[in-house]
């Protein structure tokens, strides 16, 4: 157990240390996370606070790596303001110029539900979260204290995708998105449209960052996020304009 304390906090927050596990990112490597207290009366001011300095949730714990020999998960965060769009992510609009996108409260829904499983099965086979089941899938995606919201994407009256966001004082936080997993739908881009729609929505609201979750390098399924420039990296305590080399630390 540590003890964390900072400008932003009040009172300390006890940190706690997890077992030792293999990497869901990378071959060949154990991983740890630091995991604020689950007793810890959290709230959505907290942990606005606490996105700040590079963890995040799932479900109500929230974390950050912390592994031993390792330091290649890097919290990063796009300045929206700044964000103009490359060639590619423009077509990537146009494509999906006729997606209609509605606010819906984090609330089981069976339609939701049911392209969630579809998708996890397509997208993450045996990892673990390929056998959902509806009472994981809200513990998940939303918490008892956060500030989350169902983006649902539609196109002519149908559900085409979701994107679940933590609204947090300075910015808006990509929780989790899936998607039509059908080929057709593939095609679109969803994903990076969700991307895309997320910043804009943050500059609609007049914040001034998309928090993306970790950028791992030399993970296929993690690296794309530098796609999204001007983004900032988390390390050594502070955000930096560009990634750690490996001398960083």
């Amino acid at each position: 157990m540590s003890n964390m304390e900072n400008k932003f906090l009040q009172k300390p927050i006890n940190l706690y240390l997890s077992a030792e596990h293999d990497c869901s990112y990378l071959p060949d490597r154990q991983a740890n996370s630091l995991f604020v207290d689950p007793d810890k009366e959290m709230t959505a001011d907290i942990y606005s606070e606490l996105i700040q300095q590079g963890f995040r949730r799932s479900g109500n714990y929230v974390y950050t790596p912390y592994c031993k020999k390792c330091h290649d998960c890097i919290p990063v965060r796009l300045d929206v303001q700044k964000f103009v769009l490359s060639r590619s992510q423009k077509r990537c609009q146009s494509k999906n110029k006729n997606v209609l996108v509605k606010a819906q409260k984090p609330e089981y829904n069976e339609a939701q539900y049911q392209m969630y499983a579809e998708y996890v099965k397509s997208r993450h086979p045996g990892g673990g979260m390929d056998e959902p089941d509806n009472e994981k899938y809200l513990d998940f995606l939303t918490s008892k204290w956060s500030n989350t919201t169902f983006f649902e994407f539609q196109e002519n009256d149908k559900l085409i995708g979701i994107a679940a966001t933590d609204i947090v004082d300075n910015g808006l936080s990509a929780v989790y998105t899936f998607f039509d997993s059908s080929l057709e739908y593939q095609k679109r881009s969803l994903g990076v449209f969700s991307i895309l729609w997320q910043a804009e929505e943050a500059q609609r609201r007049g914040l001034q960052w998309l928090y993306l979750g970790y950028w791992i390098k030399d993970c296929s399924k993690m690296n794309y996020k530098d796609k999204y420039q001007p983004l900032e990296y988390f390390y050594n305590n502070l955000w930096h304009n560009t990634p750690p080399g490996r001398s960083s630390y």
